[in-house]
């Protein structure tokens, strides 16, 4: 496109970078002047516990963000203008403090974003100023990749096929602002100030910087690096959760701190090398596209089941049902892969995506609770919440979303903890009061004889609880749970 405004502004939001930002090329593309702003939503933010490890993710993102805008510019007064307010009043307020033509952004698609875009557009509008937005944070958006008879997929593997002989060098082109980066200008005096603390946005500092998560575009490159040392055997090791496996993208990808076309652009490389490694992430990243556009194209599944027959199931309920939840947020179910995976996302705010499937599949189908809770919980834990995703895999464990596991394939925690932490290493690291059990035994302490677990120093209903369910009781009872939408088939063991 070509140059054809005189003053624009670059809304950063789920791009936090400038290396391939699509928004921000798009701007310095069509305006001869770009200012640059970032708004602390009060919308987001006062649902947010006050010490949010993605919030201080995002802060110590922006300050290197406001650097690198500064750099790319050659001016001393440019950056980062931040706000901390109401994105819908502060956005055309800005863009009339600045008097800009135009503000850019690249496309968000969650239910609320676009929301609150529309009251944007339509009071730039009658401003008499533009709203332009643009494809970033994925490849191919929710119309993009149809059926034959033009409907959306819901079955991910012919969506995989179909997206795999679409994509081509133009879906994966660099954005490269290098050579446009003077035309950002100068802030305003009032506006030339650092980025907030955390503080004076109402936050508290958490374990961020212990648990060394690199933040920033920096720190997502860094990441890249070392997994691409790895990539080629993250088919083998990516469902250990005591191996070095995944790439652990995932937070950067949610807040831009790293570009997908730069992803797929290495995965789609390798796996032409003849990597599988490569070739089973590049599955992930088209995952994450597909769930995408099911949001996209389904928004509906962000409150009820993909398969509306689905919502028919009765669900526990009650203080029974309360009690069983705490024990999961909690980690005490008394299936140690599961409370080592609570234990994991309560500590880090990340679990390994193989834990995502067991504890999801334990709370739903072994506690019989309803899919939403636990998605309500990992939206407020996880580092690397998207709703997209968050809600596609937990209709997957719930067998309610599309492409999901059918609902008698019942995962059982203790055979899927020996198959997938053999010798226990994960659950030592997490729960440290088993470490003296054996590797056999450790994955099922209540079967453990009395002698090994008073050698072991485990007291179960002291310092381990006993299993809050039976997993073979359980899986009796949400066959019968899951009767309300049968269909065909004979349940079989998992």
């Amino acid at each position: 496109m070509t140059q054809n405004l005189d003053t624009g502004l670059i809304w950063f939001r789920r791009d936090l970078r400038v290396a391939d930002n699509a928004a921000l090329h798009l701007a310095l593309s069509r305006c001869r002047q770009v200012h640059c702003v970032f708004i602390y939503d009060k919308a987001i933010l006062a649902d947010l516990p006050h010490a949010d490890r993605r919030v201080e993710f995002i802060r110590e993102s922006l300050v290197e963000l406001d650097a690198a805008l500064r750099q790319l510019s050659g001016k001393v007064g440019a950056g980062l203008i931040v706000r901390h307010a109401l994105a819908s009043d502060e956005l055309p307020r800005l863009a009339a403090l600045l008097k800009v033509q135009a503000v850019f952004a690249a496309r968000d698609y969650e239910p609320q974003a676009l929301a609150r875009d529309d009251t944007v557009r339509a009071a730039l509008a009658q401003a008499g100023c533009a709203f332009f937005t643009c494809k970033d944070q994925v490849i191919f958006e929710g119309h993009e990749i149809l059926t034959q008879s033009g409907t959306p997929y819901g079955v991910f593997t012919p969506y995989k096929n179909n997206w795999l002989s679409r994509v081509a060098p133009e879906h994966l082109a660099q954005h490269d602002s290098t050579p446009l980066g003077q035309r950002l200008l100068e802030r305003p005096p009032a506006l030339q100030q650092p980025v907030p603390s955390l503080h004076a946005l109402g936050f508290e500092p958490t374990n961020l910087a212990n648990l060394k998560i690199p933040t920033g575009e920096s720190g997502g490159q860094a990441l890249l690096d070392t997994f691409f040392e790895r990539m080629d055997d993250y088919h083998a090791t990516r469902d250990f959760p005591a191996v070095k496996g995944p790439s652990y993208l995932g937070v950067h990808l949610r807040f831009g701190t790293v570009s997908i076309r730069q992803l797929v652009r290495i995965a789609l490389q390798r796996q032409a090398a003849g990597s599988a490694g490569a070739a089973v992430w590049l599955s992930e990243l088209v995952w994450r596209d597909f769930y995408f556009a099911i949001l996209a194209n389904v928004p509906q599944v962000a409150q009820r089941a993909f398969k509306p027959e689905y919502d028919a199931i009765q669900w526990e309920s009650g203080p029974g049902a309360e009690a069983l939840f705490k024990a999961w947020c909690e980690g005490r179910t008394g299936y140690p892969l599961v409370d080592a995976a609570m234990a994991q996302i309560n500590q880090t705010g990340y679990m390994h995506n193989r834990l995502r499937m067991v504890a999801g599949s334990f709370l739903v189908k072994d506690l019989g609770i309803d899919w939403r809770w636990g998605e309500r919980y990992f939206a407020e834990k996880l580092n690397d919440f998207d709703l997209s995703a968050n809600n596609g895999g937990w209709q997957w464990v719930a067998s309610s979303g599309c492409d999901a596991q059918p609902y008698f394939r019942i995962f059982n925690p203790v055979s899927q903890s020996e198959k997938f932490d053999p010798q226990g290493k994960f659950i030592r690291r997490y729960l440290p009061q088993l470490a003296g059990l054996s590797d056999k035994t450790i994955h099922a302490p209540w079967a453990a004889k009395p002698l090994e677990r008073q050698m072991a120093g485990v007291v179960l209903g002291q310092n381990y609880p006993h299993p809050v369910v039976a997993h073979d009781e359980a899986r009796a009872k949400t066959l019968q749970r899951y009767a309300v939408v049968k269909k065909s088939g004979v349940p079989e063991a998992k």
